[in-house]
């Protein structure tokens, strides 16, 4: 798949001739007039399947993002882009699945000019467009820095080992370095997720007037590995509350609390919206961008972070991509619903792009999930295709209900039934040939080559 060029299909939208209107958003008759809906993506980093409460968990307190369960609907087969997180976010951003993305793993490779991003989609569509957090598709100087690829206002870590710290000595502003006095001589004064809170409170409130697209990619609960082979402590907290008197590993407490931390400040954000006035003219997503991990001390067995899934990070079973995910619209989106609809991060550029009653690039692996998330019957995927590359590389395909698992250098590929056997736990390859065949046939077909990867 080649992508269409930048230049080729935002100068098209600059043209008017990719403007739409939905008729789900009974914007009225001048639609030109109305205020366009704001879109705010809240990422989590290394989040399980179950760690939420409203996905099963039963210690770690989210009430907040349990809230957002009740006022929104979850979706239960939701999938991240990859099982690590530089593609994963690259899938997020430019509609393209790990077989078509330039980006299909953690080396610092840089998105380039020619990729279309929804930042500049929304952009292009009016919005005012800013990201605050963690990157990872571009390094300082290169044309993958989020100013270069659709975004205002930048706020963050552009370099994804970096963002293993979270005391770090400076995070980047737009193209500048922006200092952390109080971490400075190994001080731990100034912690970056509150400063990813407060920056995005603050880019939320500045823009309050017209329609934004907010990315917030929150680190937690990442690890710092580095810490963590250094101390065997490497989840970063400034408090273990509300956990201090739980009689668990202290690395156990300081997860919780990083998660509980999270639910905290997404609750302010929540909160703001109301007080703004702008509540119900905002579509708030929430998920995570690949599975549950085992760094720096943590145990994703200690909390069942991966519910009923096999795997955690690194794997393409289920429990490494299929991700927590829930989508609240106040006035659109009736509350309380739970969705079983199979979707994937490279489906949200399309799904934004609609609401923002924009045209998306038709090259694209992702479909607008807009009717799933109003309730509406939706066009389904034939496929949703993934590829790793370490590890000995390893490709996964799912079509309905079956989920297959393909162990490139072993020559072996494994077929689940989901719908009976949610936990990937018996292997029905050899009695199915049929579906066997039919799944080998499109991964022939499922990638183009890459540059980086093969």
């Amino acid at each position: 798949m080649k992508n269409i060029s930048r230049r080729n299909f935002l100068g098209h939208m600059a043209g008017g001739a990719a403007v739409v209107t939905s008729l789900r958003f009974s914007l009225g008759e001048e639609a030109g007039k109305e205020r366009k809906p704001n879109v705010i993506f809240i990422l989590a980093d290394d989040l399980g399947y179950g760690d939420i409460g409203c996905y099963g968990q039963k210690i770690i307190k989210t009430p907040n993002i349990d809230r957002l369960a009740v006022e929104g609907v979850r979706f239960t087969d939701c999938y991240a882009g990859s099982t690590v997180c530089a593609p994963s976010r690259c899938c997020l951003m430019t509609g393209l699945h790990t077989g078509h993305a330039y980006v299909r793993g953690n080396q610092r490779v840089p998105l380039p000019p020619e990729e279309v991003t929804v930042a500049e989609l929304l952009k292009g569509a009016g919005y005012s467009t800013g990201i605050v957090g963690k990157w990872g598709l571009g390094e300082p100087g290169t044309t993958g820095i989020p100013n270069k690829q659709g975004f205002d206002y930048w706020f963050g870590y552009l370099n994804q080992r970096r963002a293993h710290n979270y005391y770090p000595d400076y995070l980047w502003k737009n193209e500048e370095k922006y200092f952390l006095k109080g971490n400075r001589g190994n001080k731990k004064e100034e912690y970056s997720h509150d400063l990813f809170t407060k920056e995005a409170l603050d880019f939320v409130t500045r823009h309050k007037d017209k329609p934004f697209f907010l990315y917030l990619a929150y680190t937690i609960p990442h690890a710092n590995n580095e810490l963590g082979r250094e101390t065997g402590n490497g989840m970063e907290v400034p408090s273990d509350e509300p956990y201090s008197k739980e009689k668990w590993p202290q690395q156990q407490r300081n997860h919780a609390a990083m998660i509980t931390r999270m639910d905290r400040d997404i609750g302010k954000l929540i909160s703001l919206l109301k007080k703004l006035g702008i509540d119900r003219d905002t579509i708030v997503f929430f998920s995570s961008d690949n599975g549950p991990h085992r760094e720096g001390g943590a145990k994703p067995e200690f909390f069942n972070s991966n519910g009923p899934l096999r795997g955690i990070k690194r794997d393409l079973y289920d429990g490494g991509i299929r991700v927590p995910t829930i989508v609240r619209w106040p006035g659109k989106i009736k509350g309380g619903r739970v969705s079983d609809q199979a979707w994937a991060f490279w489906d949200f550029l399309p799904t934004a792009a609609e609401i923002a009653g924009v045209k998306s690039p038709t090259n694209i692996d992702g479909i607008s999930m807009l009717p799933a998330l109003l309730g509406e019957k939706q066009k389904d995927h034939d496929f949703l295709y993934w590829e790793f590359h370490e590890r000995g590389s390893t490709q996964a395909v799912r079509m309905g209900d079956w989920k297959a698992v393909r162990f490139v250098k072993q020559k072996r590929l494994e077929l689940y039934n989901l719908g009976a056997d949610v936990g990937e736990k018996h292997n029905v390859a050899d009695e199915r040939p049929d579906v066997v065949a039919k799944i080998e046939a499109y991964l022939r077909t499922a990638r183009t080559k890459s540059d980086h990867w093969g």
